[in-house]
C-alpha cells in the first residue's frame, strides 16, 4: 500500500530515495442545476453542497492518478502533497494533487 502524507516525511520512516514529482488532476464542469443552485444561495447564504461535492470527488479523483503515477515509478510513498485549482475557462475548473514520490527505507 502507498503511504501519502501531506509532510516532508513519514513518521518512523526515512527516505532512501527520491523518485520526482508526481502529478494528478481532473478538469470538471460545472452542471446547470448546480448552478441554479448556487445563484439561489447566494441571496441566502449557507453551503453550496453541489459545489462541495464536486470539488469532493475531483480532489479524490486527483489523487487516485497522483498514487497511479507514483505507482508507475516503484514508489513506496509521495510526501509533501498539495493541491491547487485554476479555471480552465468559464465554467470549467482543474483540480491538481502533486506531492514528491520517495522510496522508504
Amino acid at each position: 500500500m502507498l503511504l501519502i502524507s501531506n509532510t516532508e516525511s513519514i513518521a518512523g520512516r526515512s527516505v532512501s530515495q527520491h523518485l520526482g514529482v508526481v502529478c494528478g488532476n481532473t478538469v470538471r464542469a460545472k452542471h446547470v442545476g448546480r448552478d441554479i443552485a448556487a445563484t439561489l444561495k447566494t441571496l441566502v447564504g449557507g453551503e453550496v453542497r453541489g459545489y462541495t461535492e464536486m470539488l469532493s470527488e475531483s480532489r479524490d479523483e486527483a489523487i487516485a492518478r497522483m498514487i497511479q503515477s507514483a505507482e508507475q515509478l516503484g514508489a513506496d510513498a509521495v510526501i509533501n502533497i498539495r493541491f491547487t485549482t485554476s479555471m480552465v475557462q468559464q465554467g470549467m475548473a482543474e483540480m491538481l494533487a502533486y506531492g514528491t514520490a520517495v522510496k522508504l527505507a
